[in-house]
């Protein structure tokens, strides 16, 4: 499952390929969307909940308050079924999925960071990572990226930054779940299931605020 950013999106996978599936783009209700996708991924797929023997989750980067909806619900499955709980960047899976739909690279990756800002990271090919992603201003990147395809919402957003927009949009769980599924069977060790926010939460405490006290 991945919720790092506007897609809500879910999958099972039976460790050779993925079996159910279901995605939904909505920015502002990854808590409502969640988990009765669950339900009807298990319920296409035909089986429960106790079948699940592993659990992968997008770690992001990804907005503070989507991305924990994935997390937290990640690990209370993880506990309440006795199963590990695997990380994966969703940047990474994203670009699997592009690797998968014919890109080859290298290329980059953007994701929408809001704050007129992405998400990005770059790849050597769709299995590669080179570096830390990282958040920044489209245009402050352009020119590090000139040239190169770029996948994702990021590119879509700002095509004058990002000229050579290339898809998919949004991360797909079952790209996740292979790609994990993948490193796992070659006997790489996934990430910790904890978020990866790269910048402080847009909520905050307010400060020098007037303390009212009863007389």
């Amino acid at each position: 499952m991945d919720t790092a950013t506007p897609a809500v999106t879910v999958a099972l996978h039976d460790g050779a390929s993925v079996i159910a599936s279901s995605g939904q783009v909505d920015a502002r209700r990854h808590g409502e969307l969640l988990l009765p996708a669950v339900d009807r991924v298990l319920a296409e797929a035909g089986v429960k909940l106790d079948a699940v023997t592993g659990v992968v989750v997008g770690v992001g980067p990804g907005p503070y308050t989507g991305l924990r909806v994935g997390l937290v619900t990640a690990a209370t499955f993880g506990s309440a079924l006795a199963v590990p709980v695997h990380g994966v960047c969703t940047l990474d899976g994203l670009a699997y999925a592009a690797g998968q739909g014919g890109l080859e690279g290298p290329f980059a990756v953007a994701t929408d960071a809001r704050r007129k800002e992405v998400y990005w990271a770059r790849y050597e090919d769709a299995r590669t990572r080179t570096g830390d992603p990282a958040v920044d201003r489209p245009a402050d990147i352009a020119e590090a990226l000139a040239g190169l395809p770029v996948v994702g919402q990021g590119a879509v957003l700002y095509p004058e930054a990002f000229p050579d927009a290339r898809g998919p949009e949004h991360v797909a769980a079952g790209a996740l779940a292979a790609l994990a599924a993948e490193r796992l069977a070659a006997g790489q060790e996934l990430l910790e299931p904890q978020p990866l926010y790269l910048r402080r939460p847009d909520a905050q405490v307010p400060k020098n605020y007037k303390v009212v006290t009863p007389k």
